[in-house]
């Protein structure tokens, strides 16, 4: 047996709903279930250990800059 949902309302660029509500139909999904699957996904996200990639970028550039100071600090 599913767990009863929970009713909520929110406001959002009619463009962007819009959208959402045509991805739903074209995959002959309700409407409901695009939104719960947008919001695991981004609860997937924000609690992913993975870096973002704007900072493996810096990273990435730190290592060019500075990598002969960075083999001499592990000696």
């Amino acid at each position: 047996m599913s767990k009863p949902l929970k009713k909520f309302s929110t406001q959002t660029d009619p463009e962007l709903l819009k959208l959402v509500k045509d991805i739903a139909q074209e995959e002959g999904k309700q409407f409901q279930a695009l939104i719960e699957e947008a919001l695991r996904d981004l609860i997937d996200k924000k609690k992913s250990l993975k870096p973002r990639k704007h900072i493996l970028n810096y990273f990435a550039d730190s290592l060019k800059e500075y990598d002969s100071l960075y083999e001499e600090l592990a000696k």
